[in-house]
Formats: C-alpha cells, sequence, structure tokens
C-alpha cells in the first residue's frame, strides 16, 4: 500500500508541477487570459478527441466488450447517486450559489485531470474505463447538469451529443467496435496530438487557479465544505458502494480516482452561461484543484487496498 500511495502521490506530484509552469506563465503575462481559451478550445476540440480515439485502438474481444459494459452500468449508476446525494446540500445559500456548489460537489474535472491521472496511474489498459466514465459524465453534465444550473428549457440533445468528448469517443467507438485499426500515418498523428492532453490540460488549470482570489477563498465555509464533499465524500462513498460488488482493480481504481478529482473547470463556465454565481465556481475549481494533492493519493491507495491491487 506504501508503494502506491507513493506512485500516485509522485504522479500527482508530476501533474501539479506542469500546472505550477501555467501559473508562473500566467502570472508573468506570458500567457495573457485571451490566451487561455485558445488554448482549452485547442484540448476541447482536437488533443482530447485524439486521445480518447487513440485509447480505443486496441483489438476488441468479447472480454473486453464485456467489462466496457459493466464499467458504464457502475459508472451511470454512481452518478444516479451522486445526483441525490446532492440535492439536499446548501439550502441555506442563495439559489445562484447553492446551484454552482452542488454542481461542483456532482462533477469533477475527469477529461482534464482524471484521465491523465489514470493513464499515468494505471497505465493505458485502464484508459478503456477511463473512457466509458467519460461519456457517462458527458451525458449527466450536459443534462442533469444543465438542468441544475439552467433549468429543464435550457436542455438540448445536439449540445449533448455534438460535444468533442462524444464525437471523439464515438469515432473511437466506431473504430474499434468495426476492427478497424488507422494506418500508421494517421496513428501515429493521432497518437502525438493525444499525448499532449496531460500537460496542455495541467498548463491550462495552473493559468487558471493564477486568477484565483486565494485570500477569500479559504475565508469561505461554504466553499471549503463544498470541498470537503467533492474530495472525500465522494471518492469515499464510491469506494463503499463498490466494494461488495468487487470490480476488477483496475476498474474499481479507475472509478474511485475519477471520483476523487477536483470540481470541474466547466462549474464556471455553466455558471457564466446560466447567470449562476460565477465567483464561487471559479473559487471552487481552484480550491479543490490545490487540496486534491492531498487527498488523491490518500484514495488511490485506497482504492488499491480494497482493491486487492496494492
Amino acid at each position: 500500500m506504501i508503494d502506491y500511495l507513493l506512485l500516485v502521490s509522485s504522479q500527482v506530484g508530476t501533474m501539479f508541477l506542469m500546472m505550477a509552469a501555467g501559473f508562473v506563465m500566467a502570472k508573468r503575462g506570458l500567457l495573457t487570459p485571451s490566451g487561455i481559451p485558445q488554448m482549452t478550445n485547442l484540448l476541447l476540440t482536437v488533443v482530447l478527441p485524439c486521445m480518447l480515439v487513440n485509447a480505443l485502438q486496441v483489438e476488441r474481444t468479447p472480454a473486453l466488450l464485456g467489462a466496457m459494459g459493466y464499467a458504464a452500468l457502475l459508472a451511470v449508476g454512481l452518478y444516479i447517486i451522486y445526483c441525490l446525494f446532492i440535492v439536499p446540500l446548501f439550502r441555506r445559500q442563495p439559489a445562484p450559489t447553492s446551484k454552482a456548489l452542488r454542481f461542483g460537489v456532482l462533477y469533477g474535472n475527469v477529461g482534464f485531470m482524471g484521465l491523465p491521472l489514470v493513464q499515468l496511474v494505471l497505465g493505458d489498459g485502464a484508459m478503456l474505463y477511463g473512457t466509458v466514465v467519460l461519456v457517462v459524465f458527458n451525458a449527466f453534465n450536459w443534462s442533469q447538469g444543465v438542468v441544475l444550473m439552467g433549468g429543464k428549457e435550457q436542455v438540448s440533445l445536439k449540445q449533448a451529443v455534438l460535444n468533442p468528448g462524444i464525437l471523439g469517443t464515438l469515432t473511437g467507438l466506431v473504430l474499434f467496435l468495426l476492427g478497424v485499426t488507422l494506418p500508421p500515418m494517421a496513428g501515429n498523428a493521432v497518437g502525438f496530438l493525444g499525448s499532449m492532453n496531460t500537460p496542455l490540460a495541467m498548463i491550462i488549470i495552473g493559468a487558471q487557479m493564477a486568477a484565483a482570489d486565494w485570500r477569500s477563498i479559504f475565508r469561505s465555509p461554504a466553499i471549503l465544505a463544498a470541498s470537503a464533499l467533492k474530495l472525500i465524500v465522494i471518492p469515499l462513498l464510491t469506494a463503499l458502494l463498490l466494494y461488495p460488488f468487487h470490480p476488477e482493480p483496475d476498474l474499481y481504481c479507475t472509478l474511485v480516482l475519477l471520483a476523487g478529482v477536483p470540481t470541474a473547470s466547466i462549474t464556471a463556465m455553466f455558471a457564466q452561461r446560466y447567470k449562476q454565481d460565477v465567483p464561487t465556481s471559479a473559487q471552487l475549481v481552484a480550491v479543490t484543484t490545490l487540496l486534491s494533492i492531498l487527498t488523491l493519493p490518500c484514495f488511490g491507495a485506497l482504492a488499491a487496498l480494497l482493491s486487492g491491487a496494492a
């Protein structure tokens, strides 16, 4: 278990060093506020889809299909439970703040931080499970998440389906199910672009953290409470709920790690779009990202211990 704790700590530390590069660049004006959205668009529209396609360039087998279906079933069940769990939270806060905090507790940074962490800690094999979880995340995020932030009238099937994460996954799944392997030239290009996901995502997150008002963050009981729920309660709940089902170790560890990632950066974007509490959303993203350097190694080690991987 100690070895696994050190492994996860090392990989999380590596990710935070990459974030530090983005933080310093933003503080020194080398990465401007106008440049961050452009880098985010590159990540969302090119790099992330390429990473997902590349992850699915594996041989299709009945056992692998069954494992992916089981992963999807568990992920859907977990998100249903998460959605029910957040309903009574933050009732005393103003409605815009309450919605932002509940959204932030529910939705973690699965694509930008979770998948790179799974790849670094568990290897490329576990990326198939991470990809499945990302599909479920996007389905809930663009349906229940939109309802939570903006109301039922804001839900759009087009937005839920035609986003880069889903399109990249669908492309990868079609190739996977048809048994199509990309030719070397295209496969290498997709692989190289996909490999940019971890460093580019970390630099963007670091640059976003540079704009946070850290003094006000640590004076807000609501933000600290939401951080504890996101980083401690949700992954612990996930570990306990999954334990009786005894998923194979890579799947169990993937689901627990992805449950413990910090609040998704899309929280602030949705708050802006649907006129909710933007400052609180951005502060929650920043503080959970910072504190996750302490919590993720602990839950990674716990998952390994409970699954028998350690």
